[in-house]
């Protein structure tokens, strides 16, 4: 027997190899501070030893960017040192009180694509102003600005919507092109041309987003005119912002003039008002009351408009436009909106009611398509202007009131709520309802609140209305809209009687499978105020409410919502059976959509919510948690990583009793400790994964053994090493095929550390467990050319050695190892040794073939890795294993594959070990090795 492992003394061993304490000296001085280097040398016009300048340090070393900011010039510290009113204001609320648009302004960029996306339509389009005819010969060339080319009517008729936006977009860069290439006129053609479809109401319900697209093309214009002319004022010096006429020279005025010249040439009044208005900002170019004179003869110049439709959106334009240039002039803002009001009666005249007939459109659809426009108009024009509230308090027009609503700022509005409401039971709701006026009002008080002494009295005077609409489609856009008023200032007696009302008008012939967008807002709103889920489930109709959501990705979608919030907001673990047993159906709710073609990435996101709800705690209660996690397991069998986190949850509740009895279990305890066992030796086998089943085997094993189950921990290590074989070569990783074998001698290390403290079963003889394990890591069919098989023999060697020795290096409390039954008996010992011969002998068998394959870095590297396993546990006192080490010593250096470093700091141990009297037989050891290394 020449293979034995030397005695080992840990606590002697763990003493040496402690580092010696220093006490470290305050000091104020920052750590990254630069280090001032002192210059002894005297220096002309300095003294004798003075510090010099950070500039002599530099010479030394590159300075360090995170020193260089010690001055307070960084970010961080400029920050610091700002000031709380400069902190938290936003920048375009420190404007001057005296600039007449300011933050609070909502611009025309945030209203522009709401009014795409809700004005569409299915109809056919066409991009042709219709010209009249006029003999070639008379035309001149300013009329000839008017017309359309032949070939481009022929081509813009019959487009679809998205064909129709295309070709706008088509013109705004033709327009951009012909500017850049200095083709004026037929920028300005194409303006006009635009301008021109703006008369064109055929399809009227996409009037407004014709509109739209259109005024961008203006604004286009209107930017590439101002900029030119100022581009020309700009010889010697730059024109200021605040520049007046004084400062515009005779070129740019002359051209500026010429523009409006070729403008007021234009014969019809829509297209020679638009482009007028919009090259409007010009005027500072000519002279300094130019826009104010111009803005009321825009004004003026729209009454002559026939269409309603067509003249409140020129009237929003300018309005828009006056806003940019001139917002200070509020007179035209206000005519225009007098203006509006006086044309009210032309929408009942009989050309509208004959243009609504043509196209079958309904009166209510057709009063919705002024809203924009309308809306933008009062907005301007209430603009820091309260008087104009005296003027809307007569209004008695329900589209009107609509708009006032959506003008006026929500603080505004919520503040004379009541004053509102008697104002919508006083209108006129012809072709407008009165729900859709409670439906503004509740989105302004959304988003503020009205004095709370008359909260309660709005909402009943706002349900009367709303619980009374029939369609439900009308219903549940009105309620949904209220429920967040209710949920801001109202308890859950009145969420739940909103609930109660809204599931009364949606469950009839189902009308609710229509209304999933709202109903989801719905839920969101309640969620967003109610964080107390005891409250939010004791409400009686909100799990009635969930019901109606029946379609199952809607379905899945809102419980997912309703989780997220619950995983956010519910911190503390609890044990309320309202929230257990509402939580639970959500849960289970997902679970159940869960079937062969759901993707791994919906399992996983679904997992992490289920997981998210098993933050449940019944205190000392320890059957109740079992049961939980009984109960959950079959409810979410289908998740595999919710049952991973349910054995852990198990195992853990093991340790926690444990821990509780100070490791000394009653008979009820020890009972106990032996069902969590039983529950995961059940569960891992349901498991796909292979490596999660190792890696619960294993410590689920541990659970066992520290809870003194010896008969348990038995069967978990032997279920381990039963399925390793089913360990497959690659594995999938993050969707990519990985080799395995990394991951299965992690495992494998990981249970030969287990194995020292485990006793061994009476019947199946010595060291039982580490023959099965070993056995299979021979049978396994390992890569190619893979060297894992002999690196977990090295590795096995170290817990043969710590086997052997009379005191072992852990130990479980209260549970007998093999230390203590085999009591350092001979026959064990010279078991060990023998496992030990065998497995150094199939690594030497595997070094000599490596050699005759020249895979000589490979055997290197084996070679050393089993001389220091030797060197650290091997008993070096014999000659033949002395001379082992010593060989494949030499091994590992024959090549040069062995790093000069290691090997020094090798020698360096050994030299240090030598020096201890039970270590002395080293010296010789080092002294052949150190020869050998010279040679």
């Amino acid at each position: 027997r020449n293979v034995r492992s030397r005695w080992r003394n840990y606590d002697a061993e763990l003493k040496s190899a402690r580092l010696e304490a220093t006490s470290l000296e305050f000091s104020d001085s920052h750590p990254l501070k630069p280090i001032s280097v002192t210059d002894t040398k005297a220096r002309r016009g300095t003294r004798k030893g003075s510090t010099s300048s950070s500039s002599s340090s530099s010479s030394l070393a590159a300075p360090d960017p995170l020193s260089c900011m010690l001055d307070g010039t960084d970010p961080l510290s400029m920050f610091a040192a700002e000031t709380p009113s400069t902190l938290h204001v936003p920048f375009d609320a420190r404007k001057k009180e005296d600039e007449p648009v300011g933050a609070d302004f909502e611009p025309w960029s945030m209203k522009r694509g709401e009014i795409l996306a809700r004005f569409t339509t299915t109809e056919k389009l066409s991009i042709n102003p219709g010209s009249s005819a006029v003999s070639e010969k008379v035309r001149t060339r300013l009329e000839e600005l008017d017309d359309l080319e032949e070939g481009s009517q022929r081509e813009l008729l019959n487009l679809s919507q998205q064909e129709y936006a295309h070709r706008i977009e088509e013109l705004n860069q033709s327009l951009k092109e012909a500017w850049a290439s200095d083709q004026k006129v037929k920028a300005l053609k194409i303006v006009i041309q635009c301008s021109k479809l703006l008369s064109d109401t055929s399809v009227i319900q996409f009037y407004p987003s014709k509109f739209v697209l259109i005024t961008d093309i203006l604004d286009t214009f209107g930017q590439l005119v101002y900029d030119r002319i100022w581009s020309m004022c700009t010889d010697p010096r730059p024109l200021p912002d605040s520049f007046t006429v004084d400062d515009v020279n005779d070129t740019a005025k002359e051209t500026c003039l010429n523009w409006f010249f070729k403008i007021a040439s234009i014969r019809e009044l829509l297209p020679r008002l638009y482009v007028e208005a919009s090259i409007l900002k010009c005027s500072r170019f000519l002279n300094k009351s130019g826009i104010q004179e111009t803005l009321p003869r825009l004004t003026a110049m729209i009454r002559g408009i026939g269409d309603p439709l067509v003249a409140v959106y020129t009237r929003a334009y300018l309005c828009r436009v006056g806003m940019e240039v001139a917002p200070s002039l509020k007179d035209s803002l206000k005519r225009n909106f007098f203006d509006l009001l006086g044309t009210f009666r032309q929408i009942s005249g009989e050309s509208v009611r004959s243009q609504l007939l043509t196209q079958r459109v309904e009166m209510p659809e057709y009063l919705t398509l002024y809203s924009p426009a309308i809306n933008w108009i009062l907005q301007c024009s209430a603009y820091r202007a309260p008087e104009v509230w005296t003027e809307t308090q007569r209004v008695k027009n329900a589209l009107l009131l609509n708009s006032v609503m959506r003008a006026f700022r929500p603080e505004f509005v919520a503040t004379r709520a009541m004053d509102f409401i008697g104002m919508i039971k006083d209108c006129d709701e012809a072709g407008f309802p009165k729900h859709l006026l409670f439906g503004s009002l509740g989105r302004c008080l959304a988003c503020a609140d009205p004095p709370e002494s008359e909260r309660l009295t709005i909402l009943n005077e706002a349900w009367k209305v709303i619980t009374k609409v029939r369609s439900p489609r009308d219903y549940v856009n009105c309620a949904e809209i209220w429920v967040e008023f209710t949920c801001r200032n109202f308890t859950k007696r009145e969420v739940n009687t909103v609930l109660a009302d809204i599931i009364k008008h949606m469950t009839p012939d189902r009308a609710f499978e229509d209304a999933y967008a709202q109903l989801q807002s719905v839920i969101r709103k309640i969620l967003a105020h109610f964080h107390d889920f005891s409250v939010l489930f004791s409400m009686e109709r909100f799990l009635p409410f969930l019901d109606m959501f029946q379609k199952d990705g809607v379905r899945v979608e809102v419980c997912r919502s309703i989780m997220d919030v619950f995983i956010k907001h519910q911190l503390e673990p609890t044990r309320d059976p309202v929230i257990l047993n509402a939580v639970m159906h959500i849960c289970k709710t997902m679970h159940d959509s869960v079937n062969a073609l759901t993707l791994e990435d919906e399992k996983r996101s679904l997992s992490v919510l289920i997981i998210g709800f098993m933050r449940v705690s019944f205190g000392r209660d320890f059957e109740q948690q079992l049961s939980f996690c009984v109960e959950a397991r079959a409810t979410f069998c289908n998740l595999e990583p919710v049952l991973v986190h349910l054995i852990h949850t198990v195992n853990q509740l093991a340790m926690e009793t444990r821990r509780v009895m100070r490791g000394n279990h009653s008979r009820k305890t020890a009972a106990f400790v032996r069902a969590c066992a039983a529950y995961s030796f059940i569960t891992i086998p349901s498991l796909s994964s292979i490596f999660s089943r190792l890696h619960l085997y294993l410590l689920s094993g541990q659970v066992a053994l520290g809870n003194q189950c010896l008969s348990q921990a038995d069967a978990f290590l032997k279920a381990a090493v039963s399925i390793l074989p089913e360990v497959p070569r690659s594995i999938s990783v993050e969707g990519k095929l990985r080799s395995s074998e990394s991951f299965l001698l992690d495992f494998i290390n990981n249970f030969l550390a287990t194995l020292l403290v485990v006793p061994d079963h009476p019947e199946y003889g010595v060291l039982y467990l580490v023959r099965g394990v070993l056995n299979m890591v021979q049978d396994y069919t390992w890569e190619d050319n893979s060297d894992a098989k002999v690196r977990v023999y090295v590795c096995a060697i170290p817990l043969l050695a710590a086997m052997s020795q009379e005191t072992y290096l852990y130990t479980i409390p209260k549970m007998d190892s093999n230390e203590t039954l085999y009591g350092g008996d001979p026959k064990f010992l010279s078991e060990i040794n023998k496992m030990c011969e065998t497995l150094i002998g199939q690594i030497l068998d595997h070094l000599k073939s490596l050699g005759r394959e020249e895979s000589t870095r490979r055997q290197g590297t084996l070679a050393f890795s089993l001389f220091c396993v030797l060197l650290a546990h091997g008993d070096l006192r014999n000659n033949k294993l002395s001379q082992l080490a010593v060989n494949l010593w030499n091994l590992s250096h024959k090549h040069g594959y062995c790093e000069t470093r290691i090997s020094v700091r090798t020698l360096e141990y050994m030299k240090h070990q030598a020096k201890q009297a039970d270590m002395s037989h080293l010296s010789d050891t080092v002294q052949r090795l150190a020869l050998q290394s010279r040679t």
